[in-house]
């Protein structure tokens, strides 16, 4: 497993990072799992106050116990449930970012947070307010870092030139490179670490039919998928090479895979050691389909 630092900040991070939303089982499976990655190397765990009611976050804690020094954990805020449990809505407030945070930490049994992530953004949103929400937990030593997950390059932008985010997380793929024009150059320069979802396009780049994904029709999608086989071999499959393709983009600090059984987790392990993509493969797959740009929020 290789690691790196999560743009300036002091977190070692695996390159493959256990995306928890995926979490099904029982409290006892899912910790079996769990002390399968950290046993490979996995030391980066996300999940959301959002998921299952906050219920992933009390099943990752219980297994991540006694395990607190050796991993990063991340987590993220922002979207409120409804009391009669109807749904969500979007809340950036400072009151609310600090008082979620106190019931994260109790679910995740834990007396700081990694990565404290807000879940979303918007340009209306009081983003002073949303950042000095994060500064404050930072100065109590709630939370070591924070960052955004966010594929608007609008907000990006905001966060980069006025707070101290050290991630961004957002979704990249052969099927979604629209990051690289709008978001990976300001990145980098910045120093901000890329924690990257949706590598493989939800499934459709390596093994469900052709459907249409994002701005790409099936007849697209479908190229798409034939080009990852190509550049595919017994040494490594579809999968991945998917991986690999967002593993070998500079910007990218850990690729964040949903992960609900032992065969997904060893499939991802093994992307860390099949072998990388040529500048050749790496060229095949980037002419298969034109690449996307961001039409919204620029």
């Amino acid at each position: 497993m290789q690691y790196h630092l999560l743009g300036k900040s002091t977190l070692s991070v695996s390159e493959i990072g256990f995306g928890c939303m995926s979490l099904a089982g029982p409290d006892a499976d899912n910790a079996r799992l769990i002390h399968q990655a950290i046993e490979q190397g996995i030391n980066f765990f996300d999940t959301a106050d959002l998921y299952d009611h906050g219920q992933n976050e009390v099943s990752v804690g219980k297994a991540l116990k006694g395990h607190r020094s050796d991993v990063v954990i991340a987590t993220k805020v922002g979207n409120q449930w409804r009391e009669d449990g109807s749904g969500w809505d979007w809340n950036p407030g400072k009151a609310y970012i600090i008082s979620c945070v106190e019931a994260s930490l109790k679910r995740l049994q834990t007396d700081y947070i990694d990565l404290y992530q807000l879940h979303g953004g918007t340009l209306e949103d009081p983003i002073d307010d949303t950042i000095a929400a994060f500064e404050t937990l930072l100065q109590q030593g709630k939370i070591r870092y924070y960052g955004i997950s966010s594929i608007r390059p609008n907000v990006i932008r905001e966060y980069v030139q006025r707070s101290h985010i050290v991630s961004v997380m957002m979704q990249y793929s052969l099927l979604d490179r629209r990051p690289e024009e709008s978001a990976f150059p300001l990145l980098l320069e910045n120093n901000i670490g890329v924690l990257a979802r949706g590598s493989v396009a939800r499934g459709v780049l390596v093994n469900k039919p052709a459907a249409p994904y994002l701005n790409y029709s099936a007849e697209e999608v479908a190229r798409a998928a034939e080009a990852i086989r190509q550049e595919s071999s017994p040494e490594r499959d579809a999968a991945q090479t998917a991986l690999r393709f967002v593993l070998q983009q500079p910007a990218v600090s850990s690729a964040i895979v949903g992960i609900r059984t032992t065969a997904q987790l060893e499939d991802a392990l093994r992307a860390v050691s099949v072998p990388a993509l040529s500048d050749g493969e790496l060229a095949a797959l980037r002419l298969a389909v034109p690449v996307n740009k961001y039409e919204q929020h620029r």
